[in-house]
């Protein structure tokens, strides 16, 4: 996220690096590796040695799932953080969330303005959770090519900014995402009408009296 700028492999392979890690069990005492009760970690199907999160409940579509909190700050994004405002980037608490893989068509959506994990379509248990990257990602710094095979599928996933507001029209965007397309929008207008303003008198001087 930037775990979002990552491959679903990378992902997997942050915490696959460590094998004794806490993120296996649910019993952890420290409150950073604990599992929220509605999640279990599991390992990907089709993909051998990597590891997923899965649902152990089931979810109605606006249901939260989970809250989750910034372990820590960051000035700049890297692959393991995600964006929660124009220049904000966090590393995930608990840590077991980094385990959500991209996908084009998500089953999950990252609410970073009230910090919850929320159900954007129905959930049973034992169904991988997923969430689309560029929805809270302005600028990615490792593009990948996706392999979610969804109908919805994108191929190349980047950052928001190099996917346009078009190509994202029909994703849930995070407030600061759809802030900055705003932003881009109005500019372009305010170039267009100046664009105008610049014509409009040539164009009266060249007219016959």
């Amino acid at each position: 996220m930037n775990e979002n700028e990552a491959s679903p492999s990378a992902l997997v392979d942050h915490t696959a690096d460590n094998p004794s890690s806490d993120l296996v069990t649910q019993d952890s005492d420290d409150p950073l590796e604990q599992i929220p009760d509605s999640f279990r970690v599991d390992h990907h199907e089709g993909l051998v040695g990597q590891r997923c999160l899965k649902s152990r409940l089931e979810f109605e579509v606006g249901d939260v799932l989970a809250s989750f909190s910034a372990r820590r700050h960051c000035k700049k994004p890297h692959r393991m953080t995600v964006q929660v405002g124009e220049s904000s980037h966090i590393e995930l608490a608990p840590l077991c969330i980094e385990l959500i893989n991209h996908s084009c068509d998500p089953n999950v959506f990252f609410d970073v303005t009230r910090m919850e994990i929320v159900a954007l379509k129905l959930i049973a248990p034992g169904d991988e959770l997923t969430f689309f990257y560029p929805s809270t990602e302005w600028r990615m710094e490792s593009p990948f090519d996706c392999e979610c095979q969804s109908y919805r599928c994108l191929g190349r996933i980047d950052g928001a900014s190099r996917l346009g507001p078009v190509t994202l029209s029909t994703h849930l965007l995070s407030a600061h995402i759809e802030a900055r397309f705003s932003e881009l929008d109005h500019a372009e207008k305010a170039n267009r009408a100046f664009d105008i303003g610049l014509f409009v008198p040539l164009w009266e001087r060249l007219l016959p009296g």
